[in-house]
């Protein structure tokens, strides 16, 4: 299948090829627009060379955070970004064995595999919930009770990054979520 998230054919290869670089694009789709937030592992790998979790869990972290500002920068607060980014690849090399998909692939069911996505540094229960509805819709990842611990984000709809298949599937999601804001506005 693919995904199609960027709008940069390469960019998502990187994220079909990496799943350590599925969960780096998740962790950086944050106060950032989410077809960048998911450009972000291919612009590192083309600078740094590489997108192993040691090899930048080891980076200088000046060196690293120099890197990830590079015009155009891997987020909009590219700093904190590479040492949450660092951070992450540590805890993937540490707890995995530096691969990412044991995160999903030995969780025992929907409840552990949350529990372990909100663990991670940037992951808080909305976006481990978004995650795992991902994982769920477009990798086909579906432990026991995944259905309830995202709520919502299982429904068929165009609620999230989960739900984005193609340029129409992603207009759709930010229409949604532009109607959540400004609903949002009215309530408050």
């Amino acid at each position: 299948m693919g995904f199609h998230i960027t709008g940069d054919p390469a960019a998502d290869k990187v994220l079909d090829d990496s799943p350590f670089a599925l969960l780096v694009g998740m962790m950086l789709d944050q106060q950032y627009p989410m077809e960048h937030a998911f450009r972000g592992p291919a612009k590192v790998l083309d600078r740094f060379g590489t997108f192993a979790p040691d090899a930048i869990a080891a980076a200088d972290p000046a060196e690293f955070a120099a890197m990830a500002s590079t015009p155009p920068a891997i987020h909009r607060f590219p700093g904190s970004m590479a040492a949450r980014l660092q951070e992450l690849a540590r805890i993937v090399e540490d707890t995995y064995g530096g691969d990412a998909a044991r995160l999903w692939t030995e969780a025992a069911d929907g409840k552990d595999l949350l529990k372990r996505v909100m663990a991670l540094p940037g992951f808080g229960k909305q976006k481990a919930q978004i995650f795992v509805a991902l994982l769920a819709k477009q990798l086909d990842v579906r432990p026991e009770g995944w259905e309830a611990v995202v709520g919502d984000y299982a429904l068929e709809g165009h609620r999230s990054v989960a739900d984005v298949v193609d340029p129409d599937s992603l207009q759709k999601v930010r229409d949604f979520k532009k109607a959540k804001k400004a609903a949002a506005r009215t309530d408050g």
